[in-house]
């Protein structure tokens, strides 16, 4: 059977050279006769593979050395509990609610102390990034948090807040290495990988050591604290071996791509592609402010349940997987993550547009 083009938004596309490499060394990585899936993770091959992968994130974000880099597990929602338990030394912080997922991180942080929330675009279905250029933060606020790119409503920080000052800590899990990133301008940066970068079950912290301390909210579980595991270099406990070794692949993938100012270059080629159709279309229109639109993820609705419903039916059948919407948005959503090839969005806005010819 031939691959699909998988616009799924997580677990999502991955490159095929990728997946053919694991394929070969499945049975046997580089002579140790056993797959990494098998491997001890306190093995001279397996520590190999996670500081070649450090390395290789550290080169294409140039990540500076007063900078850890982690591979934990939990996903992004357990960061949600974690940077408040670790980061919240008075027990406030500001939140920009601009979606799902910043809303839970807030509600999470709720538990732990004041979490104010000081924007959000909640008031338009979150379809939006409100103006963060003069916000009401705290005086007393150790850190300001945002979810950057948007993966259900399709929507992206084109400019970071003012945070005037306080320590800014940003999720990226669904714009995770897609475009350059000044590293400097966050004491925390953090994404689930499991959208550009690799499996599900890794998660990937990069937080500036001087906010690694022993001084944690008490009753912090041990595996919850990020002293633990910078001071054991990921190592604490069994990690996520397989999935951090598929993660340094991409990596590798990237690099030889050209690094994230090529892939930025991409991701706007194909971007663009779609929503210039989506801009002419009289069938379908996208549902975000075009200024604040995402690369990666792209919700689009006819305004017609029933046909959209049909829509994604007829899509599968034509071999375009994964294009539903978000239950709390509906309509459809097309996932097009550093993985997925120019060639992918061409067709899809091809079988668009012979839909539309034929629904109008």
């Amino acid at each position: 059977m031939s691959r699909v083009y998988n616009f799924s938004a997580g677990p999502a596309v991955l490159p095929e050279e990728v997946l053919r490499e694991a394929a070969e060394e499945m049975l046997d990585y580089r002579g140790t006769g056993m797959s990494v899936m098998e491997m001890s993770h306190r093995s001279k091959a397996f520590e190999g593979i996670i500081k070649e992968a450090e390395q290789d994130l550290r080169d294409l974000m140039n990540i500076p050395d007063n900078y850890k880099v982690l591979f934990l597990q939990g996903g992004a929602s357990q960061q949600f509990a974690m940077i408040p338990m670790n980061l919240m030394k008075n027990r406030v912080a500001d939140y920009i609610v601009t979606g799902q997922w910043a809303k839970k991180a807030y509600q999470e942080a709720c538990i732990y102390g004041k979490a104010n929330k000081i924007a959000s675009s909640e008031d338009k279905t979150f379809s939006y990034i409100p103006d963060c250029s003069d916000l009401p933060i705290s005086q007393d606020a150790d850190y300001v948090y945002i979810c950057e790119n948007n993966t259900i409503y399709g929507t992206k920080f084109k400019t970071l807040p003012n945070t005037k000052g306080k320590t800014l800590v940003s999720d990226v899990s669904s714009c995770f290495l897609s475009e350059p990133v000044d590293v400097t301008k966050y004491g925390l940066i953090y994404g689930g990988v499991q959208k550009n970068i690799g499996p599900a079950g890794v998660v990937i912290v990069i937080i500036r050591e001087d906010l690694i301390t022993e001084d944690v909210l008490p009753g912090t579980p041990t595996m919850l604290k990020y002293k633990i595991h910078a001071d054991h270099d990921s190592l604490y406990n069994t990690p996520p071996a397989y999935g951090i070794y598929i993660c340094g692949k991409v990596f590798q993938w990237l690099k030889k791509r050209g690094g994230l100012e090529a892939m930025k270059v991409y991701n706007e080629k194909k971007a663009k592609v779609l929503y210039d159709y989506l801009d002419e279309s009289k069938l379908f229109h996208g549902t975000v402010r075009k200024e604040d639109r995402s690369l990666m993820n792209v919700p689009f609705v006819t305004g017609n349940t029933e046909l959209d419903a049909r829509f994604v039916k007829e899509a599968q059948a034509a071999g375009f997987e994964n294009l539903k919407g978000h239950r709390s948005v509906g309509g459809m959503r097309a996932s097009i993550y550093n993985a997925m090839p120019v060639e992918g969005v061409e067709k899809l806005v091809a079988f668009m547009k012979k839909f539309e010819e034929e629904n109008l």
